[in-house]
């Protein structure tokens, strides 16, 4: 299942929305048989901050762990606040990388 964190809004701020986002997706958590994986989508996305993704994703991945999979952001504000929750959590995301990626990285 693939959710893309737009439908939320562009500017992901507070931890009373990000909490408030994480019980409105509950239902839909649910519905995730147990081997599926669930990939979030910051495409859209124009800021995140760390209280709103402590809110939302720290829950996803003490309840997916491995399951829950983050797709690639150029966007430098998701990046660093997911650094942050990283190693606030002191506990790794596990990313989804694109062949595209992957070529970017070896080319320099």
């Amino acid at each position: 299942m693939k959710l893309k964190l737009e439908k939320f809004g562009t500017t992901l701020m507070s931890r009373e929305l990000g909490s408030e986002a994480f019980k409105a997706f509950q239902p839909t958590l649910l519905e995730l048989y147990p081997s599926d994986e669930l990939e979030i989508d910051f495409s859209g996305v124009l800021t995140l901050s760390s209280s709103w993704a402590d809110e939302f994703l720290s829950p996803l991945l003490e309840k997916l762990a491995e399951r829950l999979v983050l797709l690639p952001s150029d966007n430098l504000s998701v990046q660093a606040t997911l650094k942050i929750l990283q190693e606030a959590n002191k506990r790794p995301f596990k990313f989804r990388f694109t062949p595209l990626d992957i070529a970017n990285d070896l080319t320099g």
